[in-house]
């Protein structure tokens, strides 16, 4: 008997000699995953949202008003200011706790945003423009509102 029917012989009984009980199959299942926490309650998190709010207002009667300069402008400066300060110090918690990613970074980059939409409003040379940086402001102080009332996704 040459070796090739040898090995065809032992491969065939091995083959027929399979375990007494067939592999139970195990099928790959995550668990269902929660979203993270709510932030909109809690105090740092619900004092952005009323600034925000607030500075919303005057935007609308700064838009509202038209030509001429802008009343209590620096005082509006400051608290545009202080909002962007504020959510920068969400980010920072948000990092610290090492939980909701996407709420973590918008926050960054709202922070960092304000002070340039502000910018633009100081700087419109028209009333067109600043109507225009205005309605930016606007949409930017809208997106830092819902981002934090919206409730948080589960992660993909």
């Amino acid at each position: 008997m040459s070796c090739d029917a040898v090995a065809l012989s032992a491969f065939l009984w091995l083959a027929s000699t399979g375990p007494a009980h067939p592999p139970q199959l195990v099928y790959a299942v995550s668990a269902p995953v929660s979203p993270p926490s709510s932030v909109a309650g809690e105090p740092m998190f619900a004092d952005i949202v009323k600034r925000a709010g607030k500075l919303r207002g005057e935007i609308a009667r700064y838009r509202k008003a038209g030509a001429g300069p802008l009343p209590h402008l620096a005082d509006f400066q400051a608290k545009v200011g202080e909002l962007s300060d504020l959510d920068m110090k969400g980010h920072i918690e948000l990092k610290a706790r090492g939980t909701d990613g996407d709420l973590k970074c918008i926050l960054r980059g709202i922070s960092q945003d304000l002070p340039l939409k502000l910018k633009d409003v100081v700087d419109a040379t028209d009333l067109k423009i600043r109507d225009n940086a205005l309605r930016e402001l606007d949409f930017l102080l809208r997106d830092n509102v819902e981002v934090i009332t919206s409730p948080p996704a589960p992660p993909v």
